[in-house]
């Protein structure tokens, strides 16, 4: 074998085990995936402290996510080589992330609409949302008169914390005069309270100190947002109404709009389809945990008593920088919910809810999303309900059906 036939062999040899090497790294990319079962996963806030929450995957990789009793169901999950994609339901959240192996995965949870990326991982086999160091020294089942932001003029907000607690674990939620912060989950450990949620809309951690009377601490929202909190059991405590906050201004009788739908027409209420009917008017966003949660009961009310004389319209204040993006979230939201009724485009590039009430001038403010406005047969502005109270808040959710439906039926035999 001459020197010139000797060096072709050795590259053809050479060349073949590239090849062998590189289809095998290809196969052990095409290989990673995630484990189904439980895992645990971790959002990186501030002050070096993680939000936890809890969730499983099945033997199709759906993701299913645990909030106290809620169970948020994740069915748009790709995998390709090492990487994984989770798109949460409804909101624009998701998880992009690199897969270590079969029991690890770290990366990012963004929310492009308003530039926010916090970091991710997720553990495989590991079911507790906390790390237990002692035994619970109180028990904050009850009601808790709380403040946010008490020192600050501009931050100030009064809310009502409502608790479960069997053991160290604690359930239960934050009602605001705008909304409740959704299911909450934790524990007592010793004498500090930790609770998270997690919904691809919002990342909330509270951390506090307790006693039987007080508790102390801090509100996480992300790695963008903290706050601290402070909170006094009363079981008497209650809120002001949430039908006196957003009232019109003095000179109005009722509300005038006109929005494009997803067609580009523009609809107001003084379309035929709105004649001789009350309507419900539903300023919301689908970025929104609280419209969400308002949403599915609109949606289910609105199946249940179909032929009646109502009509809904909701308004969607949206993040998106463009309108044709502000339609696709709003087409993602009807589909993913069944929504029904017209879903217009009121605002799109922000939700500042100074810029919304200029849309709607004859309100005195909008302090909340969602709002809900009911208007009579006769075009006169019954109601104004701001905020939602959403299924964590138990009693106050089941109150709100009730008073819902008996106005409804009322408005509706006039």
């Amino acid at each position: 074998m001459n020197y010139r036939e000797l060096v072709m062999k050795n590259l053809g040899v050479f060349l073949l085990a590239l090849l062998m090497l590189a289809c095998k790294s290809e196969t052990n990319k095409k290989e990673l995936t995630i484990k189904s079962g439980t895992w645990r996963a971790e959002l990186a806030v501030m002050d070096e402290k993680s939000l936890p929450f809890i969730f499983t995957v099945d033997e199709q990789k759906k993701i299913k996510i645990y909030n106290a009793e809620e169970e948020i169901y994740v069915d748009e999950v790709t995998i390709s080589n090492d990487s994984i994609r989770i798109y949460m339901p409804v909101f624009e959240g998701y998880i992009v992330a690199k897969i270590q192996d079969d029991m690890n995965f770290s990366g990012s949870f963004i929310k492009k609409n308003v530039g926010r990326n916090v970091p991710f991982k997720a553990e495989y086999g590991v079911d507790k949302r906390f790390v237990l160091n002692k035994k619970a020294k109180f028990n904050i089942t009850g009601n808790w008169e709380t403040v946010f932001s008490k020192d600050s003029e501009k931050d100030r907000y009064i809310a009502k914390g409502i608790f479960k607690q069997a053991g160290d674990k604690v359930t239960g939620t934050f009602r605001t005069t705008t909304g409740d912060y959704r299911y909450l989950e934790g524990v007592v450990d010793g004498d500090e309270l930790k609770l998270s949620t997690f919904d691809g809309g919002h990342a909330f951690l509270f951390t506090a100190k307790v006693s039987d009377s007080i508790i102390d601490g801090y509100f996480y929202s992300g790695n963008h947002w903290k706050e601290p909190f402070s909170a006094k059991r009363n079981d008497a405590y209650e809120l002001p109404s949430a039908n006196s906050l957003t009232y019109l201004k003095e000179g109005f009788k009722t509300l005038n709009f006109s929005f494009p739908d997803a067609s580009g027409k523009r609809v107001s209420l003084s379309d035929p389809q709105f004649e001789n009917k009350v309507k419900v008017i539903q300023i919301m966003g689908t970025w929104c945990p609280n419209c969400m949660d308002e949403t599915k009961y609109y949606v289910d009310y609105f199946s249940r008593n179909k032929g009646k004389p109502f009509e809904f319209v909701a308004l969607a204040f949206e993040n998106a920088k463009t309108s044709e993006k502000a339609f696709k979230a709003i087409d993602r939201l009807k589909k993913k919910l069944k929504v029904e009724y017209p879903v217009l485009l009121a605002q799109y590039g922000s939700t500042d809810k100074e810029e919304a009430q200029q849309k709607l001038p004859m309100l005195n403010h909008i302090i909340s999303y969602p709002t809900s406005i009911f208007i009579d047969k006769k075009g006169t502005v019954r109601k104004i309900h701001t905020g939602f109270n959403g299924p964590a808040t138990g009693k106050k959710y089941t109150e709100f059906k009730e008073e819902f439906e008996s106005f409804m039926e009322e408005l509706m035999a006039e």
